[in-house]
């Protein structure tokens, strides 16, 4: 069963492998080139906008640069990036980071492919290709494929990104979605396979959605908010989201609702039907805390179409946001489900939905002492996958939890994508590491063997690069694990340009990943080190919930204690030392920042959460509350104005390097954040400080969907400040 995601957040991190490539230079130390100097930043009037929060007054200057379209803003725009762009061509390693980037980029990508009657589907993406082009192999996942969707025909700057797609039951149909310039919004659409051609059919306004066909192909269950007024679709709160059903062949005007809560406008719904065609499931959620609850609708009855409402009655099967949900397979009426009800660390249950009070629930695996983040039924298997330090375990059992084997893994690395229908023989997943490609295997159910299915030639010797799993220990005492990687040959003489990268949110887990980028660097003679922090979901539901609210700081906490643990273990110092993250880790960078600016030499906040007293007003953003608590409210508003990037900015302070980075058509987390902490920051900034400059995309949004030509181009400008910021410490 293949159920939407209730994640409305995201972490930045470029991903790919590779064919053999250019081999890359020599590892080097950084070369002595120009100190940043004080720069003369554009003109931002500070305005005199307060607020009176429960009795505490608090400034905010720079409100009018929350207006994206006013001619103050833009003007400030162009005028930002006159700088940025200034100082980023004087950089003189940046022609040569670029095209190592370009020559390592260049390779074939795959996604697992997906399995839909006699057809296989997987995405690919031949190199430098803007999107990756969706395929279909007739008959065998080894046959030769044809292209059926090519994205790159959409848009000639490649800002048009399928994002979302699903073939129907009988694979002669599919339900595709298109996002453009990196907006959330997305347009959903249906291809006729045989044809080779679209259906007029055109759904517009849908949001953090699915797409789920109704058995017959009839038509599909997709999720959608209001259209937005003219002027406001990229800023505009989103409320009273609703699962509708689209019948091919009519106008979306006559979409019936299906499901809706009219009296809750911050509940949101994502529709799944069962392998067997016999249940829709919807999984509702309230904020991005990934709680959710569940209701089940019988489809299979005699006579009734598909998406009427009500053909049978819901049923209510998880009543309160108390616990995460999700729903695995199921035979008849009795489900299985993986849930962390009762068990932090997650387990597999088993129970009829008819009659789903939880003293009938049985416990198929039970809870241990590694976190069960995913299970998938394949071959009447159920296939788990388990987080050991935030490293993949991979097991499978029978389906009443009797243990039938591990699989292997390659080594020290990411398991993700399982990709099975109930009544295929074969497990895809996808398998990466911080210096191994993305690549795809396959595990055959009976024979217990794990094959190759797409595995890139980078061209890199196992041998040449090492991997450390270390341990910081936070300011209250807790174990905070830190990957530490790097090329053999660099050595730990304390002055490594060290990359710390983070994230500490939403229940994300942060579990070693490819990328071309950090692959530069680290070839470059630099330290690629990724913490795993409080408030993801590495160790389950309690150590998620030790990173929320008032204990967000305990997340800064452990990044703060992973950047001393490298400089004192010998790997760095201060000066040497860059920050990066992005959405939530934006956040975790502007916070850091603020905190102990003395302990960096650069900082990379990503499309940041910079204002925590007024994130919640704009888009999707109070769907974050769950997890950062709201300034509304008396008890949280101590909190987040203690950690709030923006309002710890103090004048006069030397904070580190800086390149604040966001985009024009971000509609999760709005640029005005991005404006406010850049401008207020530029104002701060000691007179003897470093270079403080944002970089703002155009025709791009939060980073789903992004043209590989603008990832490139970012990654260059990205590595090449952070290497011209740490040489002041030279």
């Amino acid at each position: 069963m293949r159920t939407p995601s209730l994640i409305l957040t995201c972490f930045l991190a470029a991903c790919g492998g590779a064919a053999s490539v250019p081999p890359a230079p020599a590892p080097v130390t950084v070369p002595p080139s120009a100190k940043p100097e004080r720069l003369a930043y554009p003109l931002a009037p500070a305005g005199t906008q307060t607020d009176t929060l429960h009795g505490t007054v608090v400034a905010d200057p720079y409100r009018w640069l929350e207006d994206p379209d006013s001619a103050a803003t833009q003007a400030w725009v162009a005028a930002e990036n006159r700088v940025t762009q200034g100082v980023l061509a004087t950089l003189t390693e940046r022609d040569g980071i670029r095209e190592r980037l370009r020559q390592v980029w260049n390779h074939p990508r795959y996604t697992a492919p997906v399995h839909e009657g006699n057809r296989w589907f997987f995405r690919k993406n031949d190199g430098l290709q803007n999107q990756a082009v969706l395929y279909v192999a007739e008959g065998s996942v080894d046959a030769t494929p044809s292209v059926l969707l090519d994205p790159n025909l959409l848009a000639a700057d490649g800002t048009a990104a399928l994002v979302e797609w699903q073939p129907s039951r009988d694979g002669r149909k599919l339900g595709y979605g298109i996002a453009k310039s990196g907006s959330d919004w997305v347009e959903l659409r249906v291809r006729d396979i045989d044809a080779g051609r679209d259906l007029p059919d055109v759904v517009q306004w849908a949001k953090f959605t699915a797409i789920a066909w109704a058995p017959d192909g009839s038509g599909f269950w997709y999720s959608r908010y209001d259209a937005p007024k003219p002027g406001e679709e990229l800023r505009a709160a989103n409320y009273f989201h609703k699962l509708c059903f689209h019948r091919l062949g009519t106008p979306q005007d006559a979409d019936p609702v299906v499901f809706e809560r009219k009296d809750q406008k911050e509940w949101g719904f994502g529709g799944a039907v069962t392998d067997d065609g016999a249940w829709l499931v919807v999984q509702g959620w309230k904020g991005a805390d990934n709680k959710n609850r569940v209701w089940v609708q019988a489809l299979a009855r005699p006579g009734v179409k598909a998406g009427k409402a009500g053909p049978t009655p819901w049923l209510e099967v998880i009543a309160d946001f108390d616990a995460e949900w999700s729903p695995i397979a199921n035979d008849g009426s009795r489900f299985w489900f993986r849930t962390d009800k009762g068990a932090p660390k997650g387990r597999i249950v088993q129970f009829d939905v008819r009659d789903p009070a939880p003293a009938k629930w049985k416990t198929i695996v039970p809870e241990g002492p590694d976190t069960l983040d995913v299970a998938v039924a394949v071959g009447d298997r159920l296939a788990v996958h388990r987080m050991r330090d935030a490293r993949s375990v991979l097991t499978l059992y029978q389906l009443d939890g009797t243990l039938v084997r591990e699989v292997p893994l390659p080594g020290l690395g990411s398991a993700e994508s399982l990709t099975a229908r109930r009544q295929d023989e074969t497990l895809f997943f996808t398998y990466a590491s911080f210096v191994q490609p993305l690549s795809v295997l396959r595990h055959d159910i009976a024979a217990g063997t794990t094959t190759d299915w797409r595995v890139p030639d980078l061209g890199l010797r196992p041998t040449d690069w090492k991997v450390d799993q270390e341990f910081a220990t936070s300011k209250d005492g807790t174990k905070v694990p830190v990957f530490i990687a790097r090329h053999r040959d660099t050595p730990k003489d304390g002055a490594r340009p060290t990359w710390l990268f983070g994230y500490g949110g939403f229940n994300v887990s942060m579990t070693p990943f490819f990328s071309t980028p950090n692959l530069v660097w680290m070839e470059r003679g630099g330290v690629f080190a990724m913490a795993v922090l409080r408030g993801g979901g590495e160790y389950g539901e309690a150590w998620h919930t030790a990173g929320q609210k008032q204990d967000k700081q305990h997340v800064f906490d452990d990044f703060i204690a992973a950047a001393e643990h490298l400089q004192r273990s010998g790997w760095t110092r201060p000066g040497r030392t860059a920050i990066a993250g992005g959405s939530n880790g934006g956040l975790l960078v502007g916070a850091c920042m603020t905190q102990r600016p003395e302990l960096f030499g650069a900082a990379l906040p990503g499309v940041g959460v910079m204002d925590m007293l007024r994130f919640h007003k704009f888009t999707i953003g109070w769907a974050w509350v769950p997890e950062y608590g709201s300034a509304d409210v008396a008890d949280q508003f101590p909190a987040l104005r203690a950690y709030s990037p923006l309002h710890n900015l103090k004048p006069g302070t030397r904070y580190p390097a800086t390149l604040v980075t966001t985009a024009d058509h971000d509609d999760r987390v709005v640029p005005g954040h991005s404006f406010k902490f850049a401008a207020a920051l530029q104002a701060a900034q000691a007179p003897d400080g470093p270079a403080v400059l944002i970089r703002i995309d155009v025709k791009a949004g939060h980073g789903a969907g992004k043209p590989t030509a603008k990832l490139i181009e970012e990654a260059a400008d990205k590595l090449s400040f952070a290497r011209w910021a740490l040489q002041a410490d030279q």
